[in-house]
């Protein structure tokens, strides 16, 4: 998995993907507008990166900051929210007024975003009301201080998700969530009944 780039900005293209060279190699990475605004031609940058897997091929999606990288993450593990849309609602807000409009259960407010109906507000707001409860400030509690162990068991159902021909992205979403301290076969168990209910 590429975690960041470290590089130069070799061309911005609105509305939604930058070129960053790394070294001669030249990664086009999509981006929440307001990053790309940030960034200069010929200026080094350092971008935080998501790469997804799907039968459609890989895309590479970069931020500028752990709020809104984590926050994409949390968005692409909602069902029927995949990485355009999560872009999307990261162009339109700033990851402090998404996570304060989800915390609010602001169905209008989420609605606002492209592609994104009152019906796919409600469940963006369902499945991440709790997650956000204080806004972005407990974007990053979940799973704190989780053991070794239990990264070990993800990491086991991941592989097993993999095997039975699932994407990566889609062990990713149906693993989110993943009650804490579970046993690889007990999270198993929880992703694939997460993924049948689609």
């Amino acid at each position: 998995m590429i975690a960041f780039l470290s590089g130069e900005v070799a061309a911005v293209v609105p509305p939604a993907t930058a070129y960053i060279d790394v070294c001669g190699v030249g990664y086009a990475v999509a981006m929440p507008g307001g990053s790309l605004a940030k960034l200069e031609v010929g200026k080094p940058v350092r971008v935080l990166t998501y790469l997804s897997v799907s039968d459609n091929g890989l895309g590479l999606y970069g931020f500028l900051s752990e709020e809104e990288k984590a926050l994409f993450e949390k968005l692409i593990g909602v069902s029927k929210v995949g990485p355009k849309m999560a872009l999307a609602a990261l162009s339109t807000y700033t990851p402090r007024e998404l996570a304060d409009a989800i915390a609010a259960q602001d169905t209008a407010r989420v609605a606002r975003i492209p592609g994104v109906g009152k019906k796919t507000a409600e469940r963006i707001i369902l499945e991440l009301k709790g997650t956000l409860e204080r806004g972005l400030e407990t974007l990053f509690d979940e799973g704190a201080g989780a053991p070794a162990a239990n990264s070990a068991a993800l990491a086991g159902a991941t592989e097993a998700l993999l095997a039975m021909g699932f994407t990566s992205a889609e062990a990713d979403a149906a693993l989110k969530g993943a009650p804490e301290g579970a046993a690889e076969g007990a999270l198993l168990q929880y992703a694939l009944k997460r993924l049948g209910s689609r």
